[in-house]
């Protein structure tokens, strides 16, 4: 099982105006998906599907659980 933390910046229209978005997400791979991430290059743009999931059974923190992910730039 790999982590990361992955980093989102775009911009957004939200009720006909214009905002900045940009957060931070904890992510984990495991498998094939966690020797490719391991592999990626740090900074490099990637689009990741996966699904969120509470970090342990009794947390009520998230973490983005990585399925598949694509280089995009």
């Amino acid at each position: 099982m790999v982590g990361a933390v992955l980093t989102h910046t775009s911009e957004q229209l939200e009720a006909g105006i214009s905002r900045q978005v940009g957060f931070e997400l904890r992510a984990i791979a495991a498998g094939t998906i966690a020797d490719r991430l391991e592999r990626a290059q740090v900074g490099a743009v990637f689009r990741f599907n996966g699904f969120m999931a509470r970090k342990n059974r009794n947390s009520k923190a998230l973490v983005f659980h990585l399925t598949d992910f694509e280089l995009i730039s």
